[in-house]
């Protein structure tokens, strides 16, 4: 018999699970006998990246689960490879899922249960070609990516990573009446782009921090809510950008959105803004941002997503006014196990022949 892999452990079963051994181009197959087949009803499901230990494992015990145990980023032809034979693929946001990529998987592909909310790495276009339903994982990271803005929103005014580098460095000389001064946000005013779920939990917490909502959304919230999160409704996003202290960036990426704030939109704020950006790099031009962060037409940015991720604008590295995370939005224990359960019913509904609960349609 041969040993798996899980997060938890390295255990013994009777699914097998791809890694990436063998040659370059296609991931190794590892069966516990040549030649073995699924179960019989089980639908054979692709992960591309490591997942909560605890969700592997519930995906071991209700599929014929193919696991990623390297955990590598896996380029277009072992996705496909990886499919053959496959009715579910589990991707993440590090998976382009395009239009020739569709074109190359098994017709025995009928459902991608993304992990993660934003699709904007799925061609839905193409998708709806094939007839493979899309799902996704919606409300479950709110909390967490609302958290995520807060902290840049405090972080970066505050000058909060600045200062830690200064005392790692061993420079630090002690405290001064001018040293290190930074922005409150209380009283301050905050223009959030994208009301959805993300953008009204984030105007919840700044609430306790005394700033005034603003917002710039396809569609003006119900009178209910505005008058709950005391938000003021922007028709005109120009016209918010230039009265802003802070803005938040809290929309999904979509053709419409791709580089929303250009130069010229950046060239709105006031010499005092921050920007923070934890939805998509892609509706900021980062090279643009990083232009106006270096002379000082903006003061200060917080980025947890980037435009090309995992690169990064490197003008952005060598600036002290912006504070850089790796994509930690969702990253909390609690968020990515109920992601986890999010794609697990997505794929159980759908194989059981229901609608899936998260399914995702074209926009």
């Amino acid at each position: 018999m041969v040993t798996l892999y899980t997060a938890s452990a390295v255990i013994s079963m009777r699914q097998h699970v791809w890694t990436m051994g063998g040659s370059p181009d296609r991931p190794r197959v590892i069966n516990r006998e040549d030649g073995q087949h699924m179960a019989k009803g089980k639908p054979v499901v692709v992960v591309t990246r490591r997942l909560p230990r605890d969700i592997e494992t519930r995906m071991m015990e209700l599929f014929e689960a193919r696991l990623n145990a390297s955990d590598a980023a896996m380029s277009a032809k072992q996705i496909v490879d990886a499919c053959e034979g496959a009715q579910v693929l589990v991707p993440t946001v590090t998976d382009r899922l395009n239009a020739g990529l569709f074109d190359e998987l098994p017709f025995s592909l009928k459902l991608i249960a993304n992990f993660g909310v934003g699709v904007n790495h799925i061609d839905l276009e193409a998708a709806a070609a094939r007839k493979i339903v899309v799902t996704n994982t919606p409300g479950v990271l709110t909390d967490d990516t609302a958290d995520m803005a807060a902290c840049l929103l405090l972080a970066a005014p505050r000058r909060l990573v600045e200062g830690e580098r200064l005392i790692r460095s061993g420079n630090w000389n002690g405290w001064a009446p001018t040293f290190m001064i930074g922005h409150r946000i209380s009283a301050k005013r905050l223009g959030i782009i994208g009301m959805g779920r993300i953008g009204q939990a984030l105007a919840r917490r700044v609430q306790g921090f005394g700033m005034t909502v603003h917002y710039h959304n396809r569609r003006r919230l119900h009178e209910d809510i505005e008058r709950e999160l005391e938000a003021t409704y922007w028709d005109d996003l120009d016209q918010m950008l230039a009265h802003m202290d802070f803005i938040s960036i809290n929309c999904p990426h979509t053709k419409e959105t791709h580089h929303l704030l250009n130069a010229d939109r950046l060239a709105l704020l006031k010499p005092h803004a921050f920007v923070v950006n934890t939805a998509r790099g892609e509706i900021i031009d980062e090279a643009a941002l990083a232009q106006m962060l270096a002379e000082g037409k903006i003061a200060g940015a917080g980025l947890d997503v980037y435009e090309r991720e995992p690169a990064i604008e490197p003008a952005l590295l060598e600036l002290d006014n912006v504070v850089l995370a790796p994509h930690l939005g969702s990253a909390t224990r609690e968020g990515r196990i109920a992601m986890g359960e999010k794609v697990i019913v997505n794929i159980k509904s759908f194989v059981d022949d229901h609608r899936p609960p998260d399914r995702v349609y074209q926009i």
